[in-house]
């Protein structure tokens, strides 16, 4: 159960990001998620988006450096304490995240963890057995 992001390198300098959304609208791809970390010189926007095949061809023909890589897709209770339950359950797995961003979609009321880890499989069991409900491509991207 994964779902795909796309990772789109881009220099740290004014325009850059609107060029990303520019391409992505032109081709009708929906931004429903995004986290964007940077240095100096450059950033790495990640998105969730609802076309991840049109959004990586769409970049990659406007000569981005993207690539797309599988995530999890975890709800968490919206009150204090509930990202832990998910963070202990990949925690008593031996599981490390690598990363991890979180958005509301449209009419949900629980937050929408996308957790990168480095071990998937085990990560996606360790999930389920604490119960936690995980969303797959497909429910997320019509979101």
């Amino acid at each position: 159960m994964s779902v795909k992001q796309i990772s789109v390198f881009i220099e740290n300098k004014q325009g850059r990001l609107i060029a990303v959304t520019n391409c992505l609208a032109a081709r009708d791809v929906n931004i429903l998620a995004l986290s964007a970390a940077d240095t100096a010189d450059f950033g790495i926007l990640r998105l969730i988006v609802d076309h991840p095949k049109r959004a990586l061809a769409a970049l990659k023909e406007d000569n981005f450096t993207a690539l797309e890589t599988e995530v999890i897709a975890a709800l968490s209770e919206d009150r204090p304490g509930g990202l832990n339950v998910l963070l202990e359950a990949l925690e008593n797995a031996g599981v490390n995240v690598d990363y991890i961003y979180a958005f509301f979609g449209s009419g949900k009321t629980k937050p929408l963890n996308i957790i990168k880890v480095d071990k998937m499989e085990v990560a996606v069991a360790a999930l389920a057995k604490a119960g936690i409900k995980m969303m797959d491509g497909e429910e997320v991207y019509n979101m």
